[in-house]
C-alpha cells in the first residue's frame, strides 16, 4: 500500500479509470462476439445490424482511449471481411 500522498491519489485515479474503461472494453467485446455469432448463423440482415453495433462500440472505445485506434480498425476490418464473405 502506498504511503505517499501523491501515490495514494494516483492509485485512486487508476482505479476509477480502470472501472470506467472496463465498461467500454466489455461493451465492445460483447458486441463483437454477438456480431461473430450473427455472421456464423448466416442471416445477412441480422449480421449487418450486429456488425454496425460492434463497429460503433469499437469506435467509442478507441475514442475514449480504452483500446488503440489501430486495434479498433483491425477488429472492424476483420468483421467487415467476414460480413462481405457472407453476403457473397
Amino acid at each position: 500500500m502506498a504511503n505517499i500522498k501523491s501515490a495514494i491519489k494516483r492509485n485512486k485515479q487508476n482505479e476509477k479509470r480502470r472501472l470506467r474503461n472496463r465498461v467500454f472494453r466489455g461493451r465492445a467485446r460483447t458486441f463483437v462476439s454477438k456480431a461473430r455469432l450473427a455472421i456464423n448463423t448466416g442471416e445477412v440482415k441480422t449480421a449487418e445490424e450486429a456488425v454496425r453495433q460492434a463497429i460503433s462500440a469499437l469506435d467509442k472505445a478507441a475514442e475514449k482511449g480504452v483500446i488503440h485506434k489501430n486495434n479498433a480498425a483491425r477488429r472492424k476490418s476483420r468483421l467487415m471481411r467476414k460480413l462481405a464473405a457472407l453476403a457473397r
